[in-house]
């Protein structure tokens, strides 16, 4: 007779998923429930779920010795996805199932006190690492069985409860796997404005178009309702739509933080998260005892909209700092490290000083220099320089605001975006956009005339502009020739790109 049992799961670290064997004895002994192999608080209790579930779903739970190994045992289990596991490696080394149905599968489940199972986070980095696993099945919730078919070469069994997967087991039924989906691009982007519901302010339409086109980061200076909001949130319908790649990135985020909604399989649309300025750190950057994605990640592919930048505390923005460079952020805690991704398009806006308005030609200010100082202080220099269009959003007058006349639409807009990206493609590649070239490309991609070499030199003393932000300079004069269909850069699209500079100014 039967009395041991070895399964397939899988555990997730970071984004990333590594396989677990499922070890299950039973032994003669009083009747006693041990598992083993670094499990959390979550996994201990899923001897009560596995307890109830067996005996709900129609089976007879051993009452023997059972021990349970979840191997290998230096890696940390976290959370209730093995249950499924645990539960058919006790009726298989209890004689109640056969295994030859779950030979070369991966079982990932929840299971609830009645036998169900219940869907799971993370699905779709395991079925991303399992392809190389050598795998012929990969059971999981029936609500996750569409988010996991978006891989193809697995064959993916969705199950509803115990019950179903062990009739399969024992061959009274048959359970279809389910048809591989590959996404197709999204059609648009969702935004809450199009740029005709913004009156005026068409420097600052032309600068996120900018910014848009070449994946560069903005920030917006003005008073109280100049629209420096409703324009950040337009930005959004002038994005270019998702590769099928990035579809996959963004989902496997989501998957991974929970943020799938009910019923999705998919993030078809780029991000756009705009967290409140009393954001902490590690929901900005990502982290906690379990390591989770941050709002940085979340917006991977995407937007990241900071309202009134200043008022949020100096320490969290300096955690953007390495992330705006690498493209990736690292969390690293006493128990390990893990990466997520960060390619994140930053968007942030701020008033010129504390009440807003100074320098407003029509309201006077009423803070102090010590106070506008102090306000601004709070966004270093190194943060600022990673900041490539510094755009000023002035009040609008009264016949401005009341002008029948509209400007573009969004979608005309977007049409130019995603010709320049393309071409950008083509220059690359890949999915490569100007804001992304290293040295030797901006060497390459980005070279000057005579006229243009002379006025860059003249930037860089006047405007004490450092290293890095000279290479800025010239990934966004790129971008603005792009725009133009322009081979090469002249001195207007240089000039151009200098006044989006920060302007330093006497307080």
């Amino acid at each position: 007779m039967k009395s041991f049992a070895k399964l397939k799961s899988a555990a997730l670290v970071g984004l990333d998923a590594y396989p677990v064997t499922v070890e299950v004895d039973i032994g003669i002994g009083l009747p006693a429930f041990t598992i083993v192999g670094l499990p959390d608080k979550a996994v201990e209790e899923s001897k009560e779920r596995v307890r109830s579930s067996i005996r709900n779903a129609g089976f007879t739970f051993p009452n023997k010795r059972i021990t349970v190994n979840l191997a290998p045992a230096d890696l940390k289990k976290e959370g209730p996805a093995y249950d499924l596991a645990i539960a058919l490696g006790i009726l298989i080394a209890d004689n109640q199932l056969r295994d030859e149905y779950l030979e070369d599968s991966v079982i990932m489940g929840e299971l609830a006190l009645d036998g169900k199972v219940r869907r799971l986070n993370g699905v779709l980095s395991v079925a991303l690492s399992s392809v190389n696993w050598r795998i012929q099945k990969f059971i999981v919730p029936e609500q996750n069985a569409g988010e996991a078919s978006l891989v193809p070469k697995i064959k993916v069994i969705g199950i509803d409860t115990l019950r179903q997967i062990a009739d399969a087991a024992m061959g009274k039924n048959d359970i279809p796997a389910q048809i591989s989906k590959i996404p197709d691009v999204a059609e648009g982007e969702i935004a809450e404005f199009d740029f005709t519901d913004v009156k005026g302010q068409e420097n600052a339409k032309r600068a996120l178009e900018i910014a848009a086109s070449g994946h560069h980061n903005i920030l917006m200076s003005g008073p109280p309702g100049s629209g420096k909001t409703m324009l950040s949130r337009a930005l959004a319908g002038i994005m270019p739509p998702l590769t099928v790649q990035e579809i996959l990135e963004v989902t496997q985020i989501y998957s991974v933080a929970g943020r799938l909604k009910q019923g999705e399989n998919l993030v078809v649309h780029r991000p756009f998260r705009h967290p409140h300025h009393t954001t902490s750190a590690v929901a900005l950057v990502g982290g906690g005892s379990i390591p989770k994605p941050g709002e940085i990640s979340l917006s991977h592919k995407g937007v990241l909209f900071l309202d009134e930048l200043p008022e949020f505390p100096r320490h969290v923005l300096e955690a953007l700092r390495q992330p705006l460079e690498d493209k990736i952020v690292s969390v690293s805690r006493a128990q390990g490290s893990v990466s997520y991704p960060a390619d994140f398009l930053l968007v942030a806006s701020q008033n010129p000083c504390p009440c807003g308005y100074y320098g407003d030609p029509q309201k006077q200010c009423s803070c102090g220099a010590h106070q506008i100082l102090k306000y601004r202080q709070k966004i270093s220099g190194p943060l600022m320089d990673r900041i490539d269009l510094h755009v000023e959003v002035p009040r609008l007058s009264f016949d401005k605001m009341t002008a029948g006349k509209k400007g573009e639409q969004s979608t005309t807009v977007r049409a130019r975006v995603i010709a320049t990206r393309e071409l950008q493609h083509q220059r690359f590649g890949g999915s490569k956009t100007n804001s992304q070239m290293n040295n030797s490309e901006v060497e390459e991609f980005c070279k000057l005339d005579a006229t243009g070499t002379q006025l860059l030199r003249q930037a860089v003393d006047t405007m004490n502009l450092s290293g890095r932000g000279m290479i800025k300079i010239l990934k966004l004069a790129r971008t603005i020739a792009d725009l133009a269909k322009s081979p090469g850069i002249t001195p207007q699209h240089l000039a151009e790109a200098l006044q989006y500079r920060k302007k330093e100014e006497n307080i």
